[in-house]
C-alpha cells in the first residue's frame, strides 16, 4: 500500500510538471525565439520548477559553504540521483545559464523547447556531436552564461546511489575558459524521488542541497584537468557519504 501511494505521488508530480509547462508555455516560447531573451526563459524555468515541486509538496533547502557572487560566470557541477536535481539547480542558479544534457532530451515533451534553444544536447557516443556541444558551451561561456553539467553524465543505477566516475569534459572546459567550478551536492533528492520515480515512487519532502565554494581555475592548465576532476569528485563524495 505504501509503494502504491508513493507511485500515485510520482504521477501527481509528473502531472504537475506537465500542467505548469502547458500553462507557462506561451511565455517560454516567446522568450525562446531570440538568444537575448534566454535570461527571461531561465527565469520561467526557475518559476516552473518551483511551482511544479511545491504543488507536490517538495521543497529545496540550499546550504552554502560561502556566499556566491552571481555576477560571475561558473560551471555548475551537480551530482545526479533524481529528476528533481534539474529543478533544484535551476532554482539555485541565479544568473543566466545553460544545461548540457543527453541528445534524447530534444524529443522530450517538457525538455524539447529548452534543448532546441538555450540548452545544449550531446550524443556522447559521437565524437562530432561532443565536439559541437563543446564549441557551443564555449560560446555560452564567452557570452557570460553559466553552464550546468552533470559530470556523471547519467543517473546511477545504484540504490542507494553513489557517485560514478566523472567525465572529463566540464573540467577541461573550466580550465580552458578560466571559469570557476561550483560543486553542488544533492544530499537526499533521491530519498524524495529516485531517478524518474517510476520504480520506487516518490513522496513530499525537503531536498537538501549543499553548494560548495567555487574552485578557481585561472592558474591551471589543461594538464591539471584530471587532478581537478579528482578533487571535485572527492569533495562531493565526502559530502554525500556524510549524509547517507
Amino acid at each position: 500500500m505504501k509503494l502504491f501511494l508513493k507511485k500515485v505521488h510520482t504521477y501527481f508530480y509528473r502531472y504537475s510538471v506537465g500542467t505548469f509547462y502547458i500553462i507557462l508555455w506561451p511565455l517560454m516560447y516567446y522568450f525562446s525565439r531570440k538568444p537575448e531573451r534566454y535570461k527571461s526563459m531561465n527565469k520561467m524555468r526557475r518559476f516552473w520548477g518551483y511551482l511544479s515541486s511545491i504543488a507536490a509538496g517538495i521543497r529545496y533547502d540550499f546550504e552554502f559553504e560561502e556566499p556566491i557572487d552571481w555576477s560571475r560566470t561558473y560551471i555548475m557541477c551537480p551530482n545526479h540521483t533524481s529528476n528533481l536535481d534539474i529543478s533544484a539547480v535551476s532554482i539555485l542558479t541565479k544568473n543566466n545559464f545553460s544545461f548540457m544534457g543527453k541528445e534524447e532530451l530534444l524529443n522530450g515533451f517538457v525538455t524539447g523547447l529548452y534543448f532546441r534553444t538555450v540548452d545544449i544536447p550531446v550524443n556522447r557516443k559521437s565524437a562530432m556531436s561532443s565536439f559541437r556541444a563543446y564549441k557551443k558551451a564555449v560560446e555560452r561561456l564567452e557570452n557570460g552564461m553559466s553552464m550546468v553539467v552533470f559530470p556523471e553524465g547519467t543517473i546511477s543505477g545504484n540504490y542507494p546511489p553513489r557517485l560514478v566516475e566523472f567525465k572529463n569534459g566540464p573540467f577541461r572546459l573550466a580550465i580552458e575558459m578560466k571559469v570557476p567550478i561550483i560543486p553542488v551536492t544533492a544530499l537526499d533528492t533521491w530519498k524524495v524521488l529516485w531517478d524518474d520515480g517510476l520504480k520506487y515512487g516518490s513522496k513530499p519532502g525537503v531536498c537538501h542541497i549543499f553548494v560548495h565554494k567555487p574552485i578557481e581555475t585561472k592558474d591551471m592548465t589543461v594538464d591539471d584537468a584530471d587532478a581537478l576532476r579528482s578533487k571535485v569528485y572527492a569533495i562531493m563524495d565526502q559530502k554525500l557519504q556524510s549524509a547517507l
